[in-house]
């Protein structure tokens, strides 16, 4: 049975972030899993384009969501936003730490630390508000919007450009095409 039969059987927005999530988590154990440099490299390239990917998605489509059907919603993104930013100028520190460093992998331990935390959020405390204040047909249309999304937003990290719709749905895709020319001159893996 197809993912997109009916809005019965279709994943939303919800199903889609939860599996971001344990694909995160599941790149940083294989960094931890490995002692070859390169290989860490690879990882770490590939989780920074996931979690950009991932992030960029929210704040154009469910972040919104939040603001306009949860009770507390702009607080709540706020507070989303404000640790986006941080994980970006983490992955930012990242990008730019050699793997055969400490500090590389001190970095990829802080990182785990802040995705998890902030997954564990939305998993426990955002995405069962979203399943209770927004019918599911509107969430399986939501979860379209953010794998569309996905697939045009930039995969590097990008701290200072703006938390807006309008920034990801303008400038967002252009940046997001230079930064996958750029991983394809360098053979960077981003799942794209």
């Amino acid at each position: 049975m197809s993912d997109t039969n009916s809005a019965g059987t279709s994943v939303d927005v919800v199903d889609i972030l939860t599996a971001d999530h344990q694909e995160m988590i599941a790149l940083i154990g294989q960094i931890h899993g490995t002692s070859d440099e390169s290989q860490r490299r690879d990882l770490a390239d590939t989780l920074i384009a996931e979690v950009m990917r991932h992030a960029v998605a929210e704040e154009m489509y469910v972040y919104p969501a939040i603001e306009d059907h949860v009770p507390n919603g702009k607080e709540e993104v706020e507070h989303d936003k404000k640790e986006h930013d941080d994980i970006v100028k983490l992955m930012k520190q990242l990008e730019k730490a050699e793997p055969a460093d400490q500090a590389f992998m001190e970095l990829v331990r802080e990182l785990e630390a802040q995705l998890t935390h902030h997954a564990g959020d939305e998993e426990s405390e955002q995405f069962p508000k979203l399943r209770l204040h927004i019918p599911r047909e509107k969430l399986v249309e939501m979860g379209g919007k953010v794998e569309k999304a996905k697939k045009l937003a930039p995969t590097r990290p990008h701290p200072s450009a703006p938390h807006s719709e309008l920034f990801h749905k303008t400038v967002g895709p252009g940046v997001g095409m230079v930064d996958r020319l750029l991983d394809k001159l360098k053979n960077r893996s981003t799942g794209s």
